[in-house]
């Protein structure tokens, strides 16, 4: 396959066969994720991955319990809270293989003004969205597939305690990752000359 025709057919897949995927496959995409582009080469990215069924229901019992708070605080019927909370879960769980993509700003540089640690901070966010993105690649890559997911952003404090994650990795993103039960159709993108300018 052409490698720009490979690149364009990953798809976000939510649903997953029930084939285990290898340690040593696990262990390659996260390799591969690691050669991403980074800021300063601080490689802020860390991974925290999840293939056993206790882990996985440990995290989405403890993002549950953030999701119930912020679901009650709109005002959501108790059904449709609970039908939400339960749709969570049941994700989670089913599959194969969880990865919180999360962020240490430990060795990025520190700065006296606001202005700069913003932007230090920006640059680190934007490493390891980057090292998310090479990883859903490498893991299509492999046969795999998976979706990206930002609810770790509404629960940090709840999926590192769950997780028992080191204090300063902050959660950014959850990856589910498995073999595909499906594979969704193409969603239509924007054309190019509505989103550049090319000079």
């Amino acid at each position: 396959m052409d490698l720009h025709a490979f690149l364009r057919s990953r798809r976000s897949v939510r649903r997953f066969s029930d084939v285990p995927v290898s340690r040593t496959v696990l262990e390659r995409i996260i390799e591969t994720a690691t050669y991403a582009p980074s800021a300063h080469n601080r490689q802020p990215w860390r991974f925290a991955v999840l293939t056993d069924a206790p882990s996985k229901s440990q995290l989405a019992r403890g993002m549950a319990v953030a999701f119930r708070r912020d679901l009650e605080a709109d005002g959501l019927p108790l059904a449709e809270v609970e039908s939400l909370i339960e749709k969570s879960r049941s994700r989670i769980r089913a599959a194969p293989v969880v990865i919180i993509l999360c962020m240490d700003m430990s060795e990025m540089d520190p700065y006296p003004d606001s202005r700069r640690q913003t932007a230090e901070r920006t640059m680190a966010l934007q490493s390891t969205s980057l090292a998310g993105l090479q990883l859903l690649l490498a893991a299509h890559a492999e046969g795999l597939a998976g979706v990206w997911n930002c609810a770790p952003l509404f629960a940090p404090g709840p999926v590192g305690e769950a997780l028992d994650l080191p204090p300063t990795w902050e959660p950014q993103g959850m990856l589910l990752v498995g073999f595909p039960a499906e594979t969704p159709r193409l969603r239509a993108r924007k054309p190019v000359r509505e989103i550049a300018i090319i000079r």
